[in-house]
Formats: structure tokens, C-alpha cells, sequence
């Protein structure tokens, strides 16, 4: 009877942590040969088939910017090693709730939106950060003045 190793190698978790490697390592070439960067952590796209009307318009395919989404077979189909998770379906789609996107930012904040008015209020904010960050930079004595009013 063998003896209980602790330093005894599971398999089965190095399989999987090797399978992960390998398909992060593909998204980023699929993405690369695009053009595109990975600007999220991760995330989740879906598209609800009883309201979409995709027959008609076809918009969100035409936006994708990698590509992600296509036409087969009387419906939108979607790759998700391809999509970014950028919201531009999301912001061109005449239908409300259709597209839903959950995307995680590198700092673990989650965001989930299925409307075009919640893809412009997020970046709205997210780029509103980013101004008073760059201000803050280039004028340090400002930098006070923004976390005591918060604002200019």
C-alpha cells in the first residue's frame, strides 16, 4: 500500500490550469490578428432570442468590432473567445434588454448592462474618472481641492 503523499501532484488540476493557458493564449491571438486589445478581465454575453429581431436589422453584427457576433441559421450567433465585451451591440440595438453583457474590469468591479442608456452612463463615469486622475496628475495642488469638493 503506498504511503499518503502531501507533495503528491494532482493531475487533473494541472489539465485544466493547462487548458486555461492554452485558450487564454488563443484569445489573444484571435484578438491580435484583429486589431483588438483585451480590455477586461472577463465577462459574459448573451442575446435573448424571443426578442430579438435580428431578421430585421442585423445592426449588431454590423458593430462588432471583432466580429464576435454573426448570422446563421435565422438567428444572431455569438463566438465568445472573439467578444470583448466593449458594448457596442449593446449601444446600436433597437430592442431593450435584448443583448446583455457582464464584463469584469481588472480592479474586480462587475458591470452588467442590456441598455444603450446604461452603455452611455457607464462610460460617462468610467471617463469622468479618468479626467480627474489626469487632472490630478497635472496639477497636483488641484488634486486636494478634488477629494475635499469633488469637483472642479
Amino acid at each position: 500500500m503506498p504511503e499518503n503523499n502531501s507533495s503528491s501532484i494532482d493531475i487533473f488540476s494541472m489539465l485544466s490550469e493547462n487548458k486555461a493557458e492554452k485558450k487564454k493564449f488563443q484569445r489573444k491571438e484571435l484578438l491580435s490578428s484583429s486589431g483588438m486589445k483585451d480590455l477586461f478581465k472577463g465577462g459574459d454575453i448573451c442575446i435573448n432570442k424571443r426578442t430579438c429581431w435580428g431578421l430585421e436589422c442585423k445592426l449588431c453584427i454590423k458593430a462588432c468590432p471583432t466580429n464576435a457576433l454573426f448570422w446563421q441559421t435565422g438567428e444572431v450567433k455569438i463566438i465568445k473567445d472573439l467578444c470583448v465585451y466593449c458594448g457596442a451591440c449593446v449601444l446600436c440595438c433597437m430592442v431593450d434588454d435584448c443583448i446583455q453583457i457582464k464584463r469584469k474590469r481588472e480592479d474586480g468591479t462587475t458591470e452588467t448592462f442590456s441598455k444603450p442608456k446604461e452603455v452611455i452612463k457607464l462610460d460617462d463615469k468610467i471617463n469622468s474618472q479618468k479626467r480627474v486622475e489626469r487632472i490630478a496628475t497635472l496639477f497636483p495642488t488641484v488634486d486636494g481641492y478634488c477629494e475635499k469638493y469633488g469637483k472642479f
